[in-house]
């Protein structure tokens, strides 16, 4: 099935004819079009520069928005007044130990995020998370945050404390322990 669909985008991408086309019938995305040549009634910009496919003639896909999706599935622009970058410093200042990671704590999506949620495990402490795939803003202010450019981030008391490496070899030198030794199970600092 998907060599056949592929095989049908190629020839209709490849085709010689001047004029705008509808891909595979107007049941697939009304409003997907493309052209073949910069015509003047295809929607597709002349000018557009080639990029050394110059024999092709060919331009980009274009794809505008569709006016059948129902409002409740559009995007939209919740302002809350709050940036991501306070919620980021709000994370750190309310858990002790909070986490930056692909996944969660459950289900971790990296091997890197996997090894820092597993020594952190071994010392009983809630883990706070949150799961930077799914939020392309948080990650970037996370790193902004930090001046760390990777995966997972751990925050210690409100400070950051590295990745699974540098939390590993805290783990093995013991500094972990210590660390993390007034951290109460229901989260708080000191003794319950």
């Amino acid at each position: 099935m998907a060599r056949l669909l592929s095989s049908m985008v190629l020839r209709a991408m490849t085709s010689s004819s001047n004029s705008t086309k509808v891909a595979f019938g107007s049941s697939y995305l009304k409003q997907m079009k493309y052209s073949t040549r910069g015509s003047a009634d295809s929607g597709v910009n002349a000018d557009l520069p080639t990029n050394g496919f110059a024999s092709s003639g060919t331009y980009p896909t274009r794809i505008t928005s569709d006016p059948d999706t129902h409002e409740d599935f559009q995007p939209t622009n919740k302002n809350t007044g709050i940036s991501i970058l306070d919620i980021v410093q709000q994370d750190v200042k309310e858990n002790p130990v909070m986490i930056y990671m692909k996944g969660l704590p459950d289900a971790p999506r990296c091997g890197f995020s996997a090894l820092a949620v597993k020594v952190l495990q071994q010392y009983g402490v809630p883990i706070r998370a949150r799961d930077i795939l799914g939020d392309l803003k948080l990650k970037e202010s996370v790193k902004a945050y930090t001046n760390w450019p990777t995966f997972p981030q751990v925050f210690i008391k409100g400070e950051f404390v590295g990745g699974s490496d540098i939390v590993l070899n805290m783990h093995q030198k013991g500094e972990l322990k210590d660390l993390l030794a007034d951290i109460t199970h229901n989260g708080n600092q000191g003794r319950e």
